[in-house]
């Protein structure tokens, strides 16, 4: 490889971590533009796995905007990032694979008369696999899968 190509590499990675964390700070923070705007045009989500559905980015986007306020704190921790770019005979590519492990620990709606946070802490776990393209605007995400491994209720 040229330095040239190890530098695009470098920097296709960084763009594409931006995107997986944008991501997570999208859907915390109940940022639903945000969220869309990570997307493809084409794009697609899968949050079956955990309770959810699978669709078009927007209409899923719709649906976390309608269900996460059952969740009012919530903090989604990507790790464990493992960035696969395509290989165009020594280039990167246009595309991208990403499997990140997260843990997303948040706090169930509910309170007492006297505003006493009642509800149960709720932590998720589990493995996303992102897909994402080169597009004019920079990298996007064409697909999401979530594959939520356990989940735990606690005081």
């Amino acid at each position: 490889m040229t330095q040239r190509v190890d530098l695009a590499t470098v920097m296709d990675r960084l763009a594409i971590d931006e995107v997986v964390s944008g991501y997570a700070a999208a859907v915390d923070d109940g940022d639903w533009p945000g969220y869309r705007a990570l997307f493809t045009p084409d794009g697609r989500a899968d949050y079956r796995s955990a309770g959810g559905i699978e669709g078009p980015a927007g209409e899923v986007a719709d649906w976390l905007r309608r269900t996460m306020p059952l969740f009012p704190v919530r903090q989604h921790l990507i790790v464990n990032r493992l960035v696969r770019l395509a290989d165009e005979g020594g280039s990167p590519g246009d595309t991208a694979r990403v499997r990140a492990d997260f843990l997303n620990p948040m706090r169930l709606a509910g309170e007492d008369f006297d505003g006493t946070v009642t509800a149960p802490n709720f932590v998720a776990a589990g493995r996303y696999a992102f897909e994402l393209a080169r597009t004019a605007e920079g990298w996007r995400l064409s697909g999401v899968t979530v594959h939520e491994k356990w989940r735990r209720l606690s005081e």
